[in-house]
């Protein structure tokens, strides 16, 4: 089976309060038990802000590191996960539920190379 990417994009900005967060997160949780009970998933996690992330570039003869996301944006990448499905459609239907669970946040599909 291939391997999917499931991106989470989200606005910049502080998270939603506690009383919009908690249910979303065990709806998250209720689907991600139901990924692991059909063998779909694979890893997923959640990420700390853009703030904290580091960008390195290599020109082959140095590296330059440099503070905070590469590109500005009003997005990012809030967490991901990989799941394995039989084919794009399986996995865009992984992505269907998980962009449900996380309305209105889009959610990017996208195959790894490797694994079939």
């Amino acid at each position: 089976m291939k391997q999917y990417l499931l991106s989470i994009y989200q606005p910049d900005g502080d998270p939603p309060p506690p009383e919009v967060l908690e249910p979303i997160m065990r709806n998250l949780d209720a689907l991600n038990e139901e990924m692991r009970g059909a063998g779909a998933w694979v890893f997923g996690a959640a990420l700390h802000p853009p703030s904290t992330a580091a960008v390195i570039r290599s020109d082959t003869s140095d590296a330059l590191i440099t503070d905070g996301p590469f590109a500005e944006g009003k997005e990012h990448i809030g967490g991901f996960t990989v799941v394995r499905a039989t084919d794009l459609d399986a996995a865009l239907e992984w992505g269907r539920k998980l962009a449900t669970v996380l309305a209105p946040l889009s959610i990017e599909v996208r195959p790894t190379f490797g694994e079939d």
